[in-house]
């Protein structure tokens, strides 16, 4: 490549890097020198087969991956290794947002994030699947399959790879569905079991529970975890197709803004047809999809009690066959930050704290890792003057300063309630809030309770007592910082 093509490309490359962390990395032999057809060499660290222009190149690279992380490396085979180690660990630790690279990075790398490869190469065979690879790590129950995006028609080429390293049936196990079956549903070809489809679970859901306050009866609360579970699984699956972005997008599009109708149908590529196809779709409000989630969590919370009060003994519901979808849950958590600008534009809106509140439980309940704080949002509503802030992020100061007050008040009174050493009992919480959650492992918690002797039969239920209240506290308080 000649040297201004080589600068062209880097001025590019910097371009993309501002606003996205972009790294490229290619291998030492020259690009030409990879088979047209498809076939990837091994992976080369000599630096005598790179030309002057792309030598130059790599360098300009390296030298900003140097300032940007104040390391050290260049372009000798020592000093390249160290690079190209370094840089695989930050990828796998997501410190990177996109990796560009030519004939790397293909064998021996691990990382189970890796969501997305953009392939612009004619592959083919070994050389696909080796390619294909590097996304097919699961990764928790949000990361079930690998997204391959390609520049060329590689369909053929990839029915064939698979065919050849399986048999005829093996592409039906390797590759998603089409958007269309994930919404309709279909019959899977390895298992020959009929897998519902979006629209079909939408519709149950709205016709068994269109309100989950009204889920009282065990068999009830058993068939909407269920149901929601599934809802979950398919909603995972579909949010990596556009169209299912694009259908997202739509419930919020303002159909009397004819400028806004027009700027989305640019944006998602859309026709006439496909914009009247996509309104006759029917999804579930964000509130109703909001109450849901709430119930599913307040089932989940419910059936841990029911087990942890050994009161199942008797039941005659079985939940053996129930999984609670937590890590999907996860997935599309909303932090407290999030909340509180919420609140700061939804006050501007309603000026009626009781509808504000009521919005706010609701947002609140349907998220796993802020429902323990429902109580103290709630408190900071009632009690902040929310008119008198100026922006989001005097709402975010004004909220953490209330929180860590009543923090050190609530800290103050489970220790006095509970009777416990002082000293002790504040260590103990603060170790608790900065590892998110509190242990009975060790002697911590056995030093922070009254004098007793272990032979007590009130001691165990006494240290139970205390380890729950204050389980209780770190779940409420973790996150907001100050001191207890």
């Amino acid at each position: 490549m000649p040297p201004s093509c080589t600068m062209k490309r880097l001025s590019s490359y910097r371009k993309t890097a501002a606003s996205h962390l972009t790294l490229p990395l290619f291998s030492f032999a020259a690009n030409e020198e990879q088979d047209a057809i498809g076939d990837i060499l091994d992976e080369s660290f000599e630096p005598m087969a790179m030309d002057s222009s792309a030598k130059e190149f790599l360098s300009a690279v390296i030298n900003d991956y140097n300032t940007l992380f104040k390391t050290n490396y260049g372009v000798d085979i020592k000093q390249f290794q160290n690079y190209y180690r370094d840089l695989a660990l930050r990828v796998k630790n997501q410190d990177i947002d996109l990796l560009i690279v030519v004939g790397m990075f293909l064998t021996g790398f691990d990382a189970p994030t890796l969501n997305t490869l953009f392939v612009d190469k004619n592959l083919r065979f070994h050389g696909l699947i080796q390619a294909y690879s590097r996304t097919n790590r699961i990764y928790d129950a949000t990361k079930t399959f690998g997204n391959i995006v390609t520049f060329r028609d590689l369909e053929q080429a990839t029915i064939d790879a698979i065919t050849l390293f399986g048999d005829k049936n093996t592409k039906n196990v390797v590759l998603e569905k089409s958007y269309k079956e994930y919404m309709e549903g279909f019959t899977d070809v390895a298992t020959g079991e009929a897998r519902r489809g979006y629209l079909e679970v939408v519709t149950e859901l709205q016709q068994r529970f269109p309100n989950p306050d009204g889920i009282v009866k065990e068999k009830d609360k058993k068939d909407f975890a269920k149901l929601f579970g599934e809802y979950l699984r398919v909603e995972n699956v579909l949010q990596n197709y556009d169209e299912f972005a694009g259908l997202t997008a739509l419930q919020g599009l303002d159909m009397t803004d004819p400028t806004a109708v027009e700027a989305f149908k640019t944006k998602h590529y859309l026709s006439d047809d496909d914009l009247v196809a996509m309104q006759a779709v029917k999804m579930p409000a964000e509130r109703t999809i909001q109450d849901y989630r709430s119930t599913y969590n307040d089932i989940r919370d419910w059936l841990r009690r029911e087990k942890n009060a050994n009161e199942t003994a008797a039941a005659t519901i079985d939940w053996d066959d129930v999984v609670f979808e937590v890590d999907l849950l996860k997935s599309q958590e909303i932090n407290l930050d999030y909340i509180l600008e919420l609140i700061f534009e939804s006050n501007k809106k309603l000026k009626d704290k009781p509808s504000l509140v009521e919005e706010v439980r609701r947002l609140i309940r349907a998220s796993l890792g802020n429902r323990a704080k429902e109580s103290l949002v709630v408190d900071f509503i009632n009690q902040a003057n929310l008119d008198n802030m100026p922006d989001k992020a005097s709402i975010i100061e004004v909220f953490f300063t209330f929180a860590q007050a009543e923090q050190q008040r609530e800290a103050a009174a489970l220790i006095s309630d509970e009777n416990l050493n002082a000293e002790a009992a504040k260590r103990y919480i603060t170790t608790s809030l900065k590892r998110e959650y509190a242990s009975e492992n060790g002697i911590e918690l056995n030093a922070i309770l009254p004098k007793m002797s272990p032979l007590n039969p009130q001691y165990l239920r006494k240290k139970q007592t205390v380890l729950q209240r204050i389980a209780a506290f770190v779940e409420k308080f973790k996150g907001v910082g100050g001191k207890v």
